[in-house]
């Protein structure tokens, strides 16, 4: 298990993926932001889907994706349909 899969929400599986678009490290994915990570990640999964935003999200603020406040959901929401 290497430094993603520390963060809330990122398992084995989803740090493989993260790393196959060259995210790495916990300060890189910080510095992309969830929105543009789950974009990387959408353009070799297309399968990528809105609780996958929420769980990146959750990760780099630090909590489960259950936790995300209704203000966030409804923006990533806003986000994601802008994609579908």
């Amino acid at each position: 298990m290497g430094e993603l899969a520390t963060l809330p929400n990122i398992g084995k599986d989803t740090e493989n993926q993260l790393n196959s678009v060259g995210i790495m490290t916990v300060e890189q994915f910080r510095e992309i932001g969830s929105r543009k990570a789950w974009l990387m990640l959408r353009t070799r999964d297309d399968s990528a889907c809105l609780h996958r935003l929420y769980g990146l999200e959750g990760a780099i603020l630090g909590v489960k994706k259950s936790a995300l406040s209704p203000e966030t959901k409804r923006d990533l929401k806003e986000f994601f349909a802008s994609f579908s």
